[in-house]
């Protein structure tokens, strides 16, 4: 079948959202796929990648990448087949990671290959969903924040928030793999449970278990301060942690998911101060700028998921239709585990 006559089924920004983005944010369109021009590829979406990030790029403004335009195809990494190519580097039927698009066939062109980080992926070294884990941009955001912004050393004890989602799930293993101690922070008691007994953290603080718990959660499992402290959701959390700090500490700022839908300005953290007397320091890290080092890490964390000293954990969502529910989930905590939207077999 010529891909001109394949059909593509696409979801686009419709408005910006004001808050936690709805179903009335997004346009439904149908469009011929479209033939692939000199150098390019049409790529069969398989499996997409739901990521907190995604509610930033929704917004207008300046930031580490330019916003979604409006009327644009929602930005999205995913796992595909190469439907169609013009392009000597890639031939059909080859399994490819890069910036697809929430789609069912991404049409790029020669000159966005590059931009877009497409690649062709070894379904021996991880299945699709690891690949969109912690072989992919999560698991890359957790490797290279921890290890080159962290530095972890033997004995330390790594905190880490978000602890069973798709960073956090890297980030404790990682902590471990290294010799370091790992507590995380996760809502619900089955999530904590999962943390401890399946991933090996040695603890794990249930912050929906009260005001406090957090709070005291920290002086129960952390007794002599938090050395690195990975931060996945900002807010109050960022501030109990402050507060714990040893000294010499490091904190990894990659997201803050308790913010990104509110309609007033950002809270920031009240207990910064902690950073002058322990002598800490706080830093932001984006994962794209290690893009040149992606390779290193999968070849590392690949040998950890066969050896069986890491795991994953995926939530898989099914039809390209149900995207505006699935990424909800992640701000309302529903998904356990590493969020992926399924297009297609």
């Amino acid at each position: 079948m010529s891909s001109s006559t394949l059909t593509n089924h696409q979801v686009r920004l419709a408005k910006r959202p004001e808050g936690m983005a709805t179903r009335d944010n997004w346009q439904f369109t149908t469009e011929p796929a479209g033939e692939p021009a000199e150098g390019g590829v049409l790529v069969k979406t398989l499996s997409l990648s739901l990521d907190p990030a995604m509610r930033g790029w929704m917004n207008e403004g300046k930031s580490y990448i330019p916003p979604v335009e409006i009327g644009a195809v929602m930005r999205a990494g995913g796992v595909g087949r190469v439907a169609a190519s013009r392009n000597p580097a890639f031939a059909v039927g080859d399994i490819v990671y890069g910036t697809l698009g929430v789609q069912e066939y991404a049409l790029i062109p020669q000159e966005e290959i590059k931009r877009s980080g497409l690649s062709k992926i070894d379904l021996n070294a991880g299945s699709i969903t690891q690949w969109l884990n912690v072989l992919g941009m999560p698991g890359m955001t957790g490797y290279f924040g921890l290890m080159d912004i962290g530095q972890p050393q033997p004995g330390e004890t790594v905190l880490v928030s978000g602890a069973a989602g798709a960073v956090g799930q890297t980030v404790g293993q990682l902590a471990k793999i290294k010799g370091c101690r790992a507590v995380g922070i996760a809502g619900g008691q089955a999530k904590c449970e999962w943390v401890v007994k399946e991933l090996g953290f040695d603890a794990c603080i249930d912050y929906k278990a009260g005001p406090a718990a957090v709070r005291e959660g920290l002086k129960t499992h952390c007794p002599k301060g938090v050395d690195i402290y990975f931060d996945n959701v900002g807010g109050e959390i960022l501030d109990a942690a402050l507060a714990k700090l040893a000294r010499g500490a490091r904190i990894i700022i990659c997201g803050a998911i308790s913010q990104y839908n509110n309609t007033t300005p950002v809270q920031g953290p009240k207990n910064y101060l902690s950073l002058l007397v322990n002598r800490a320091r706080m830093q932001g890290m984006v994962v794209f700028d290690y893009a040149d080092r992606y390779h290193l890490a999968v070849a590392e964390m690949s040998g950890y998921l066969k050896d069986g000293c890491m795991k994953s954990r995926e939530d898989v969502v099914e039809g390209i239709d149900t995207f505006p529910e699935a990424l909800t989930k992640l701000f309302t905590g529903e998904n356990f585990g590493k969020l992926v939207l399924k297009v297609a077999d």
